[in-house]
């Protein structure tokens, strides 16, 4: 066997035995450190000021990916015990409103998007008929749009009178071959018309 070969079991031997003593050895040193040393002692001594003064927060900051921060960050708890309800009544809505752009904003808006979601069936489901009628005074409707109806009925009307006065007029004059043509209104109508 090569002598080496025996030396280096020997000492793999000795590391395999000296290495748990070590740590041991270590666990102790360290647990006489920290009950000899006074932590309270030594944070008494430190001036948090100073060392806040010292920092370049903004050097700090500019090395913080504030971004992947919030990603970690949980906000779930902290929304569920915030009231917003005594930050709302601080808030001034028609100061709000002073400040919004109508026309901008209806600028962004797709309205065929917005009807689209629209159901107009539910909609009309949800119209209350009794209380539109009630409201609404159906005799001038009615009134108003019989008015343009009767009129025009009646234009139509005086307009078949008077051609068939004329048809009637013509086969009277055959009739008693008269060559004098009729007036063409009542005498008393011709001499008000006259006067005018």
């Amino acid at each position: 066997m090569n002598p080496r070969d025996r030396l280096r079991a020997v000492g793999r031997r000795v590391i395999d035995q000296a290495e748990p003593l070590a740590q041991q050895a270590a666990e102790r040193a360290i647990d006489l450190v920290v009950n000899a040393v006074d932590i309270n002692a030594i944070v008494a001594k430190v001036d948090v000021n100073q060392v806040v003064n010292d920092v370049d927060v903004v050097a700090v900051l500019n090395k913080v990916d504030l971004n992947a921060e919030l990603q970690r960050v949980d906000l779930n708890p902290v929304l569920e015990r915030l009231d917003l309800n005594p930050l709302l009544e601080r808030i001034d809505v028609n100061i709000l409103l002073e400040r919004v752009n109508l026309n901008e904003l209806m600028q962004h808006i797709d309205i065929d998007a917005v009807l689209d979601r629209v159901d107009l069936n539910d909609l009309v489901k949800r119209i209350d008929m009794n209380a539109l009628v009630e409201q609404t005074d159906l005799g001038a409707i009615i009134a108003q749009s019989t008015r343009g109806v009767g009129g025009e009925i009646l234009d139509a009307g005086r307009s078949q009178v008077v051609g068939l006065d004329q048809v009637i007029d013509r086969w009277v004059a055959r009739i008693f071959r008269s060559r004098e043509h009729a007036p063409s209104a009542p005498p008393a109508l011709l001499a008000a018309q006259a006067k005018r």
